[in-house]
């Protein structure tokens, strides 16, 4: 599944860019789903090479003429490339290179790629309310857990929340959902009380519970509980609406989880890697075969239900990262486009070779920590050690 699912998402992110690079009039060598070696390969009309890679973990968009190591020559490498693709093909045949074009084109084949995660996401989402509804309780408050943060708050049996910080609240869902990643961070609650509005400031308490990516994980809990529920149904444009929604609203939670991250104020050991996700899919597939099998429903939809959400929200972690400003990601791009829209030139060949290996260092480091925790957290040290003790 998860192997699946990264397939998906990865062709659509290098579709952003190519349709976008095609429509601006750019030349393609080679759109790849995969690395390494082609397992299947095939070249259409327009001369653009189509190859299926063997090793299934992303893919890539060659452009032609594409052969800086930073991917945005400086003036002297368009000096010379210019002259280069003059004398071979002819006056104005650089036009239909990457680096020729103007800016704000180069700029939107870049912001193409998360772009389309964006667009995926909440087109998953939209398919899934559509296809699924959602179940939904109401925030009517059954119950307060003494010496909870809502308990310490004032909440009493028998409110109803309306707004967290000001957000509507339209289900327990969602207000659980905003809850969870803001352990220890006051929240401004309205809630009705008869036919009053109060407003209340809630601290949620740090929870420890057990992760579908192994180990453990921190969450914020406030201690109220809500019982019933039932599946609210969604037409083709309520569909759509709920799946801009919520892309948005997974979108704002994660930029604002990793800022808590950044700042120290969440352990960075909650930052996953492909190993984590991996587990989790796997492990969550499994389970929803299983339940599927015991409520004698279709293990095909339980899957589907489960990977819908899984693609969805790794589409919209994968706009995210390639949009921080980190050289080697799409957002490194955007920011040396930003400089050459300033400075009225390209970043130094030389800055910017420099800046892509300092990039990468980062990002490969980020990739490392983020595999250590999950090994960690599968206790595949402890495992391997208890082999050789």
């Amino acid at each position: 599944p998860f192997l699946l699912v990264v397939t998906v998402i990865v062709t659509i992110h290098e579709l952003g860019h190519f349709l976008t690079a095609k429509a601006f009039g750019v030349a393609i060598d080679r759109f790849s789903i995969g690395f390494g070696r082609p397992i299947a390969m095939r070249r259409d009309r327009s001369g653009v090479e189509w190859r299926i890679g063997w090793l299934p973990l992303g893919g890539y968009v060659k452009f032609a003429g594409d052969g800086n190591a930073a991917g945005v020559p400086d003036g002297t490498d368009l000096a010379a490339a210019r002259a280069r693709i003059v004398a071979q093909e002819g006056a104005g045949a650089e036009a239909k290179y990457m680096p020729f074009k103007p800016l704000w084109q180069r700029a939107l084949i870049v912001a193409a790629g998360p772009g389309a995660n964006f667009v995926l996401a909440a087109a998953l989402f939209s398919f899934f309310f559509g296809a699924f509804g959602e179940p939904v309780t109401s925030t009517r408050v059954d119950e307060v857990v003494p010496g909870g943060a809502a308990a310490a708050a004032g909440f009493q049996a028998g409110d109803t929340v309306l707004t967290a910080d000001g957000r509507p609240m339209a289900s327990f869902q969602d207000l659980q959902y905003y809850v969870q990643y803001r352990a220890g961070t006051p929240i401004d609650f309205g809630v009705r009380r008869g036919g009053t509005v109060l407003h209340m400031t809630a601290r949620p308490t740090l929870a420890r519970e057990s992760s579908p990516f192994g180990g453990r994980q921190d969450v914020g809990r406030l201690g109220l509980a809500a019982r019933g529920g039932e599946l609210r149904r969604f037409g083709p444009l309520q569909a759509v609406r709920a799946g801009v929604s919520k892309t948005w609203e997974v979108t704002a939670t994660t930029v604002f989880y990793l800022g808590r991250i950044v700042t120290g104020k969440v352990g960075a050991d909650q930052l996953h890697s492909f190993v984590g996700i991996a587990h989790a899919s796997g492990s969550m597939t499994k389970d929803a075969v299983a339940a599927a099998h015991d409520a004698r429903i279709s293990w095909l939809v339980a899957a589907a239900y489960f990977l819908i959400q899984l693609a969805a929200l790794m589409s919209v972690s994968v706009g995210i990262l390639n949009l921080l400003p980190i050289p080697v990601l799409d957002g490194g791009h955007l920011l040396f486009y930003a400089y050459e829209s300033i400075a009225r030139r390209p970043v130094g060949a030389r800055a910017q070779a420099a800046g892509y290996r300092v990039g990468l260092a980062l990002l490969v480091g980020l990739m490392l920590f983020a595999t250590w925790n999950d090994l960690q957290q599968l206790r595949v040290f402890r495992f391997l050690g208890s082999l050789f003790s």
